[in-house]
């Protein structure tokens, strides 16, 4: 008998309960009366953050979707119209927005955009969605800021629909008819796709797949507000940047309310931190076992695939094709997130003893006073127009830098702050939009050395490379879009930043920071070919993977514009020293749970050093062998090519507290040589290197593209810049550190 029959008195058959995730539940404990008034104190401290949307504005996001959607299906039946389609198909065409991201997560934030796909049948053609629909969006009163970007990784309509921001992408389906029941979870419904509606689909599968993979979905929104509200505080949120993004947070939540299905949120939070602060990366967070669907996709498979071996932090999508959302990690990135998880087990183990309320764990630290030691990247453009290009483009690409940092011997974390910020003008007469972001620097605590010098001039150099050669191939270059970079220390920060954004008030120095970008003449073109931006894709492994991002040499035809990087002048320079750390672990021993990792991959190997190579010419190297005098000094470069930069560990270690102002005032000094053309410079103390390197003249961006023949790109529609070659300075970043 196919069901199990019960009669009156006997005991009720009870199946088994649904099992979630890859492996058995830690707890399947039930929550206590302290845990539900903990989770209503959670609530109350996070409404002041604007994390929960009134009724009335959830409301009206309804209706503009349902707008949005009578348009989709008014404008299918318009197209098969014109196609000459039976009047019977015609009637049930169909047609339908699906959203995916925070809002169908049910965590969307005050003022929050909407991300929609828009999912169509056969007949209908993604030109047809970027012509027809496009007009017909065009019409409509409500709709403002619209803009069509066809040619991006994932092709999108972006629009504001009555105050609410929206991108629409799109995907047609290799059916008659869409019905409205569809559950884009059907792995059939991926036959016969192209590329470009494969990802389109991808975000609303991931998305729907989380959802029917955790065991209680209200208690899963109210953690993942929670988290990602602590993630945004704590400056850890951004995918781009080398971070987590949204779609990461929410699968580490998930997998948490997977092994504690029946917890509530004040406890998920706690366990939340205690899952990941033991993780033992980089095995991979999944949410279930992998399927192979024969449909011959590419998936995130170590065993199979070289490049996935050097992912750091691998995050699991639960859809097919499988892949990592968090393939942008560097070794940085997930030491500052590590440390990030373990303050946060020490901060909850606290509210669960009654010692600290839950405001203190989204109490935002000061990153100003953090490190201190400060690389701050500027980029500017003529106009507001063009910065929002060319910021997109340099935000995209300092995870570049990052990665060429912490691979320097001598650095142990480079940490870059999500957050960017306007930049003081560096002529008030002149018309000019520039952003800022700043990198945090902790060096390593070395033996038997006295007189350390670290040379930052190649990761900034190949970094802007990177940046101009990109904004060249894809035509955006402008003149007078410009990049610069300098080594600011703590002191200085108050001459960039605003008081409020450094927040705690401090003595200010009258250390000097000046602004002026100076030229640099170097053509290192080492190749990043990265152009997904944040957007995960089935072959962005290959093309995101160590090697490729570090900076290795590809692509020699390819040229590079004059690059600019600013220096610090003027310098008085205190008796300070690199930062001496001592590593803090906060264990939480409140729990001695076991975390059951991910036993289904083979263990993966830290990857080998690179290897990065150079060409430039009259380049001084600091940090190897010593250098030659007098003209010597210019034939270095041909001995450049093949110089091994150490690389920072791979092991699991934490960002250390930097030493207080009063520890500082004991250390020896440390220093910073700039090259630069203000001779006064010479005139500073006497730990202070200053050099200055003779004036070339070198080749402008024109002048480049104009002597060299590129046969993969067309630059015919990039702007001129000046014919006549311009003097410029060659511009180094050292730091010279005294023990």
């Amino acid at each position: 008998m196919p069901f199990p029959v019960t009669t009156q008195g006997s005991q009720q058959t009870q199946l088994p309960p649904k099992h979630y995730g890859i492996t058995s539940p830690i707890s399947l404990a039930a929550p206590k009366e302290t845990d539900w008034v903990l989770t209503q104190k959670l609530i109350e401290t996070l409404k002041p953050f604007g994390v929960f949307e009134e009724e009335e504005e959830l409301q009206r996001r309804i209706l503009i979707l349902g707008k949005l959607n009578n348009l989709v299906k008014e404008w299918i039946r318009e197209i098969s119209e014109s196609k000459n389609l039976p009047q019977s198909v015609i009637e049930n065409v169909g047609g339908k927005i699906f959203t995916f991201g925070s809002y169908r997560l049910g965590v969307h934030t005050k003022g929050a955009d909407i991300d929609a796909l828009c999912v169509a049948p056969r007949h209908v053609d993604r030109s047809d969605f970027f012509t027809s629909f496009y007009d017909k969006l065009k019409l409509q009163e409500e709709v403002k800021d619209l803009r069509a970007v066809e040619e991006a990784f994932v092709p999108v309509i972006k629009l504001c629909f009555d105050g609410i921001e929206i991108d629409i992408l799109f995907a047609r389906l290799a059916l008659q008819t869409i019905p409205e029941d569809l559950d884009l979870r059907d792995d059939s419904l991926l036959k016969n796709l192209d590329i470009r509606c494969i990802r389109s689909l991808n975000g609303c599968r991931v998305t729907d797949e989380i959802l029917h993979l955790v065991p209680n979905i209200d208690n899963f929104r109210l953690t993942l507000r929670a988290i990602k509200l602590w993630a945004k505080r704590h400056n850890i949120y951004s995918n781009i940047l080398g971070f987590l993004g949204g779609v990461s947070w929410a699968m580490l939540v998930a997998r948490t309310c997977q092994l504690y299905p029946n917890a509530i949120a004040s406890t998920l939070v706690h366990k939340f931190f205690l899952v990941f602060s033991k993780w033992e990366w980089p095995n991979p967070v999944l949410l279930k076992q992998p399927e192979e669907c024969n449909l011959n996709l590419p998936v995130w498979d170590p065993r199979v695939n070289p490049s996935d071996r050097y992912h750091l932090m691998p995050i699991i999508t639960p859809a097919y094709p499988q892949q990592n959302s968090t393939y942008n990690v560097s070794v940085s990135t997930r030491m500052v997130m590590v440390e990030e998880f373990k303050q946060g087990l020490a901060i909850t183990d606290e509210i669960l003893l009654s010692k600290a309320e839950w405001s203190k764990l989204f109490e935002a630290p000061n990153f100003f006073q953090k490190y201190k030691h400060y690389i701050v990247l500027l980029a500017s453009a003529p106009t507001e127009k063009q910065r929002l290009e060319w910021v997109g483009l340099v935000e995209s690409k300092i995870r570049i830098l990052v990665g060429s940092l912490e691979k320097n011997e001598f650095i142990t974390l480079a940490h870059v702050n999500p957050q960017s910020f306007p930049a003081p003008k560096e002529n008030p007469d002149k018309e000019e939009f520039r952003t800022m972001w700043v990198i945090g620097l902790v060096f390593k605590k070395t033996e038997n050395s006295e007189n350390l010098s670290v040379d930052l001039t190649y990761d900034i150099q190949s970094f802007t490379d990177t940046v101009y050669r990109q904004a060249i191939n894809s035509k955006m270059f402008e003149v007078d879009m410009k990049i610069a970079a300098m080594h600011v220390k703590r002191k200085q920060l108050h001459q960039l930043l605003p008081n409020h954004v450094l927040q705690k008030k401090k003595k200010h120095s009258t250390e000097g920071v000046k602004l002026t970008a100076l030229n640099d003449s170097s053509l290192d073109l080492s190749m990043d070919s990265d152009n997904s931006m944040s957007v995960p894709s089935p072959t962005s492994a290959t093309k995101t993977s160590p090697l490729n991002s570090s900076g290795s040499s590809q692509g020699r035809n390819s040229p590079a514009p004059a690059v600019t990087a600013a220096s610090v002048t003027n310098i008085q320079s205190p008796e300070v020293s690199v930062p001496q750390t001592n590593s803090s672990d906060s264990s939480g021993g409140t729990s001695s749970e076991s975390i059951p990792q991910t036993a289904t991959q083979p263990a993966i190997s830290p990857p080998p050093k690179p290897t990065v190579s150079r060409v430039v010419s009259t380049t001084r190297l600091v940090n190897p062998p010593p250098r030659p005098s007098g003209n010597a000094a210019t034939k270095i470069s041909n001995t450049i090519a093949g110089v091994k930069r150490t690389s920072s560990p791979h092991k699991e270690e934490s960002p250390k507290k930097p030493k207080t102002e009063e520890d500082e005032t004991s250390e020896d000094a440390n220093c910073v040589a700039l090259s630069g053309h203000d001779k006064t410079e010479a005139k500073e103390q006497l730990d202070t290197e200053t050099n200055t390197t003779q004036s070339e003249t070198t080749q402008t961006a024109a002048s480049l593209l104009a002597s060299q023949k590129t046969s993969s790109t067309d630059l015919s529609d990039i702007p001129a810049l000046p014919a006549n070659p311009i003097p410029v300075i060659k511009n180094s970043i050292k730091l010279r550190l005294n023990r």
